[in-house]
């Protein structure tokens, strides 16, 4: 299992591979939201939303707190 800072950085790393796409070659709408199979897109929103949860989950643990 990862730790909460390995999933951050694995956060940072797909924005910063967002950001590169989208200033080399633009991304449209269509292709964010529903991107071909061959896009580098292709299950980026669900990878990093359940990036983001398990950050959320960890952090919870850490506090020991509910989420």
């Amino acid at each position: 299992m990862s730790t909460k800072q390995e999933k951050i950085e694995q956060l940072l790393e797909m924005q910063r591979r967002f950001i590169a796409l989208d200033r080399e070659k633009g991304v449209g709408m269509n292709e964010y939201f529903v991107p071909n199979e061959d896009s580098q897109l292709q299950n980026y929103r669900q990878d990093y939303m359940d990036c983001a949860m398990e950050v959320v989950k960890l952090a919870h643990e850490e506090k020991g707190s509910k989420n």
